[in-house]
């Protein structure tokens, strides 16, 4: 069988891309032909895949998808695939990986009604009803609960196509058993004193999942706490912004925003505590890999993953509406209990040995071999 996957870029360190190349590979594994069309692949290409660089250019992003469209369009009607996988919304789909949240949601109630005559939304809008309206046959990988009932409000799409995925964490998250010595090893490269405290927030996007208001909760704490203080940021994006917004806190010093890496267990075995205050997020998967690391998370409510958070006891979400003293208020609070961190440590660790989080990509092959042409 073959299956072609379409994303529009790929880098290592996105976790829409991390999801598409774990659900690639767990497709191989049992034997299937993987074609991955992209516009820009960032990475080394694992053995076996055929990979397909769109060549197609555009001043705008619409018009490069529209084209990136209409190009593998062709490829496939002279190349035909069993599975057509996407991991963008785009017509043509056989199965669609809802990492995205609605984006007429968003438009009608976030944007100005003017933004709906726009290039931009008609573009947009129409590739969303493409894969959900009632008339499309594309099948719906899930990955939250919360956007459904958005995509049901707009579309009225049949509940029969939509299918929840487990999260699908990797195991290379999980605290292995020298995780002490690979924290001392950590914080000594850092130059973290025993009673320093180190805050990290990972994520591409900064200002979606909200640095500016880690950025302002760090500031905020008691003088005491925040000379111990320390933040990392690790994603990517373009840093100036939050960089002139740390200074302008007196914060420059206590504040590192780093590039996308590999050695992200390091992180989170050597860090105190997770931050993830997000604007909007459908999942955070970061939220759960700090979990199984052992490491406490603070996050917002709208996360989809936020929940986990509360079923394992491993730290605290701010709830909905948001507000940023009380984002403040949890962050010393959680800083400032060590008991409470020891707590929610051993709570993640064992919920990290029982709950099924792991077998995303595993479900998701079933599924997209399942799935109708």
């Amino acid at each position: 069988m073959q299956l072609a996957f379409c994303l529009y870029k790929y880098f290592p360190f996105g976790g829409l891309q991390r999801d598409c190349l774990r659900i690639a590979l767990a497709c191989q594994a049992r034997g299937y032909a993987v074609r991955v069309y992209t516009l820009e692949w960032r990475g080394d290409v694992p053995p076996g895949f055929e990979l397909v660089l769109v060549p197609v250019k555009a001043l705008s992003n619409a018009r490069r998808y529209a084209k990136f469209t209409d190009w593998v369009r062709r490829d496939l009607e002279r190349r035909p695939a069993d599975r057509v996988i996407g991991f963008n919304k785009m017509p043509g789909l056989d199965v669609y990986f809802a990492a995205d949240p609605c984006y007429e949601e968003k438009a009608q109630t976030l944007r100005n009604p003017l933004y709906r005559l726009s290039g931009r939304y008609r573009h947009f809008a129409a590739y969303e009803r493409a894969v959900f309206s009632p008339e499309s046959h594309t099948e719906i990988l899930m990955i939250s609960l919360l956007q459904q009932p958005f995509f049901e409000k707009h579309y009225a799409t049949p509940a029969t196509r939509f299918h929840l995925l487990p999260p699908g964490i990797s195991p290379d998250r999980r605290a292995p058993a020298n995780a002490a010595e690979i924290r001392a090893g950590f914080r000594r490269e850092f130059a973290l004193a025993e009673d320093d405290l180190l805050v990290l927030q990972i994520g591409s996007g900064f200002k979606t999942k909200g640095l500016d208001r880690s950025l302002k909760a760090l500031a905020s704490l008691p003088q005491a706490l925040r000379s111990r203080t320390r933040l990392m940021a690790i994603g990517d994006d373009e840093p100036g912004f939050f960089q002139r917004q740390a200074s302008a806190l007196g914060l420059a010093g206590q504040v590192s925003i780093l590039k996308g890496r590999s050695d992200i267990p390091r992180f989170l075995l050597g860090a105190d505590l997770l931050i993830h205050p997000a604007y909007n997020e459908n999942t955070g998967t970061v939220l759960l890999e700090a979990l199984v690391a052992g490491l406490p998370v603070l996050a917002t409510a709208v996360c989809g993953y936020a929940h986990y958070i509360e079923e394992a006891k491993g730290g605290r979400v701010v709830a909905q509406p948001f507000a940023q003293s009380r984002l403040d208020e949890m962050l010393a609070a959680m800083l400032g209990d060590r008991e409470a961190r020891l707590l929610w440590q051993a709570n993640a660790l064992a919920f990290a040995q029982s709950a099924d989080i792991y077998s995303n990509a595993e479900r998701a092959a079933d599924l997209i071999l399942k799935a109708r042409q």
